[in-house]
């Protein structure tokens, strides 16, 4: 009974790992490549607000103009999003997206004014209380990272170009 309940952990084990090279990579990729879409297609289709917010952008973009900051903003977000999603140039993109990420953080998410870390755990939400709302972008940090350190995983093209070279 034991030796069954032993081998039986074991193949799932294996199966799950064989299924999380897959799975796992694929459903960040998704998952990012949808919430980078949206904000890169509402910029398309929006107006420029980064005017407002120019000085609150981290060095050295508080010394770009706006529009280009909007349209460096956007495009990265729509071209990358793209790439995450079919798994080409997956850790350059997983690298663009956090550069931006951080940078919207900084202008937009993070608290203004705090003073202790009561108040700085304030703006681990998502709200607009006051207190920044930066728990969304942290999320997406959090889930950029894997993509940068393994890359897109076994169904991507990132997989399919390198299968292609090592047979060359």
């Amino acid at each position: 009974m034991q030796a069954n309940i032993s081998s039986a952990l074991k193949w799932l084990h294996l199966n799950l790992d064989r299924a999380g090279a897959w799975v796992a990579p694929l459903s960040l990729r998704v998952f990012l490549a949808w919430e980078f879409l949206e904000a890169g297609l509402e910029k398309w289709n929006g107006e420029n607000w980064f005017q407002s917010i120019q000085a609150a952008f981290p060095f050295p973009f508080n010394y770009v103009p706006a529009t280009l900051n909007w349209q460096l903003s956007m495009w990265a977000e729509l071209l990358c999003s793209i790439a995450l999603l079919v798994g080409l140039g997956t850790r350059l993109s997983a690298l663009i997206l956090i550069a931006v990420t951080v940078v919207a953080t900084a202008a937009v998410h993070w608290p203004a004014d705090w003073s202790t870390l009561s108040e700085l755990a304030q703006g681990y939400s998502i709200s607009n209380k006051g207190y920044g709302n930066y728990k969304l972008p942290l999320i997406y940090l959090v889930a950029l990272l894997p993509l940068l350190f393994t890359g897109a995983g076994k169904l991507s093209l990132d997989a399919l170009i390198e299968r292609c070279v090592k047979r060359r």
